[in-house]
Parts: structure tokens; sequence; C-alpha cells
């Protein structure tokens, strides 16, 4: 009977039978990274070329985690998570550049209208 069941170990090792998914329940599946929120978020930052490279490597990782290569998976999920963290970055300072500029150029117009009025009106009464 002994050999009976050492035979049957075996036959299912060989074929992948319960074996191999005793192996599968024992290895742990790590919690999928990929990011695919915070890449869709940076999305909408002024810094597009960046924003869609985090997208892809957010779904890269996505699909190698699918594919069971879970090494793959959190590779592609980090450089993602950078990715988004650059695309951020960089849109944030677009912002503060263009708001700095249009803040400085809207500040030299208003100074050029009012000395322009205050020309103006001192020219009015003299006229009078």
């Amino acid at each position: 009977s002994p050999s009976y069941q050492t035979n049957l170990k075996t036959n299912l090792s060989m074929d992948g039978g319960a074996n191999h998914l005793g192996l599968r329940e024992a290895q742990e599946v790590p919690h999928l990274k990929n990011y695919i929120y915070l890449t869709i978020f940076t999305c909408f930052c002024p810094a597009w070329p960046v924003n869609i490279v985090a997208l892809v490597f957010s779904v890269l990782s996505q699909t190698s985690y699918d594919e069971e290569d879970y090494e793959g998976s959190k590779r592609l999920g980090r450089k993602a998570l950078h990715m988004a963290i650059v695309s951020m970055v960089i849109g944030l300072l677009i912002i503060l550049i263009f708001s700095v500029f249009r803040e400085g150029t809207s500040l030299s117009t208003r100074s050029e209208q009012k000395s322009h009025q205050s020309r103006r009106s001192g020219l009015i009464p003299s006229l009078i």
C-alpha cells in the first residue's frame, strides 16, 4: 500500500496535477500596485507626454500581474508611480510659471492703464 501512495504522488507530480495546485496555494500572491488611479489623475496635469508614459506603465503592470509575472508587475508599478510623481511636479511647475507670468503681465497692464488714465484725466481739465 505505501508503494501505491508513492506511485500515485509521482504520477500526480509528473502531470502537474495536485502538486502544482498545492504550490500555487502555498505561494503567496502579492497585492497588485499598478497605481492606475494616480496615473489617471495625473492625466489632468499639463505634462502630457509624461502622463501618458505613466499610464502605459500602469497598464503594463496590470498585464504582467495577470500573466503572474509578479516581479515584472512590481517593477512596472514602481515606474508608473515615479512617472506619475514626475508628471505632477512638472504639471505644478507649469501651472506655477504660467500663473506668475500671467499675474506679472496683468500687473504691468494695470499700471499702464492707471498711468494712461491719469495722463488723460490731467489733459481734460486743461482743455476746459
